[in-house]
């Protein structure tokens, strides 16, 4: 009869612990959810925007085997990679940048920095990692660095 006891209390104690924590995620949920619609509001009636996504891809330029990719290379996958993908517009800069590799050392590159601007949806997410995979895979590079936030966008 002990043994049942222990058990039925552990069990009891186990369910409340899960209730605790499914509470918990939900609490944040909903704080999330606050947020972002107080972002969102405020970005309307203050503003006059829409919130956006922002997307920073970091495109090394520098081969493993090979001359550095050159600005006519790298247009040439501007306009067949990303430009059919964001049609609607792209910032695209140019500047130096460092590294530590997967073997820890550090390398010095020219890179292009691409920032885009679009609604978020599935479709775009995916459309943005097909751009780094055809990269990594055009260009032996090891990997293209993203970086994504929400923004206030007003035109």
């Amino acid at each position: 009869m002990k043994h049942n006891n222990r058990v039925g209390i552990i069990l009891c104690l186990s369910a409340g612990i899960l209730l605790n924590i499914a509470w918990a995620f939900d609490d944040n949920a909903q704080r999330l959810h606050s947020n972002l619609s107080n972002e969102r509001q405020f970005c309307k009636s203050q503003i006059h925007g829409e919130l956006f996504s922002r997307t920073e891809l970091f495109f090394g330029l520098s081969r493993s085997d090979g001359p550095e990719v050159t600005e006519e290379e790298f247009q040439n996958f501007v306009d067949t990679e990303i430009t059919p993908r964001f049609p609607d517009g792209l910032t695209l800069l140019s500047g130096k940048g460092q590294f530590k590799n997967s073997s820890g050392i550090i390398v010095q590159e020219s890179s292009k920095l691409l920032i885009l601007l679009y609604a978020f949806n599935p479709e775009n997410h995916q459309a943005i990692e097909v751009i780094r995979n055809e990269y990594k895979n055009a260009f032996q590079q090891e990997s293209v660095l993203r970086t994504d936030e929400q923004q206030c966008v007003s035109f």
